[in-house]
């Protein structure tokens, strides 16, 4: 049940008010990932969520929806959910909350829109990569194709996400070629962030006894840095955009703003690949 669960939010999301709205994950599948795996998927009542609502501070400036991905209660539960949050914290200007390609997709573009209008404004998206063949090894439940697509709708919604990047994911000798086939489909939509994320094993995941058995090979430490370096270097976002490497799973610490900062990240990626 969802008040024992473990909570996970985004680093920026720390001194944030949490609600939560799901329990679990609906898809629980990627081999990476041992965040959900014991945990039955379950929506949270709407009465139990009004309940949170009325402990809040009433001048809540900002609010983070905790699960994996609340997006999955649909369109009219998520309306009447914002509409809550509206009615019990009238000072609240930001939702915001995980999302997948996989729930997205389950939106039309008018829906997002009255969402955003409602009060949801930032969705944190794991997109990993934009290579197909390693979206499939990963068991992602999405297509380089479909998360443009479904960007593109969020970017006609005027609903801002931040883009999560996995480096690593595509393993020994791939990560140049992983970084310019990505790069090329962030350019393809406007990204409130970019964040990466290092690749981490986690015991009892499919992919550590993928490794376990040969059948994945993780990239050395300079090979992921040379990874992050191209991702940089091949960027080219429609506008100005942060670049972020400061979760704490990154190997690299560093933000800034592309295109203006490029050089200078670039510059602070080759003298830690010299460094070490």
């Amino acid at each position: 049940m969802y008040k024992e669960d473990t909570v996970f939010y985004p680093q920026d999301e720390m001194t944030t008010v949490l609600l939560p709205v799901t329990s679990g994950c609906s898809y629980n599948k990627c081999v990476f990932c041992s965040m959900y795996k014991d945990v039955k998927y379950c929506e949270v009542p709407l009465h139990d969520i009004e309940i949170e609502l009325l402990h809040c501070y009433t001048y809540t400036e900002k609010i983070f929806l905790t699960g994996a991905d609340p997006l999955t209660i649909g369109f009219k539960k998520m309306k009447l959910l914002l509409e809550l949050i509206h009615k019990h914290l009238p000072y609240c200007a930001c939702v915001a909350s995980y999302a997948s390609i996989r729930s997205i997709s389950g939106y039309t573009v008018e829906e997002l829109s009255i969402l955003h209008d409602l009060g949801l404004r930032l969705l944190y998206i794991g997109f990993e990569t934009g290579r197909d063949d390693v979206l499939r090894l990963m068991n992602k439940s999405h297509s380089a194709n479909e998360a443009i697509e479904q960007a593109k709708k969020l970017n006609d919604a005027r609903l801002s996400f931040n883009s999560i990047l996995m480096y690593g994911i595509a393993g020994k000798d791939e990560g140049v070629k992983n970084a310019v086939i990505t790069a090329k489909m962030l350019n393809q939509f406007i990204s409130n962030k970019i964040i990466t994320m290092n690749l981490t094993v986690f015991f009892g995941t499919e992919l550590n006894n993928m490794i376990k058995k040969g059948d994945f090979v993780p990239p050395h430490r300079k090979e992921r840095l040379l990874e992050i370096h191209t991702l940089v270097e091949y960027l080219e976002p429609k506008q100005s955009t942060i670049f972020d490497t400061t979760h704490p799973t990154n190997i690299i610490k560093i933000k800034g703003i592309l295109p203006q900062d490029k050089n200078l990240l670039l510059n602070k990626i080759e003298n830690y690949i010299q460094e070490k």
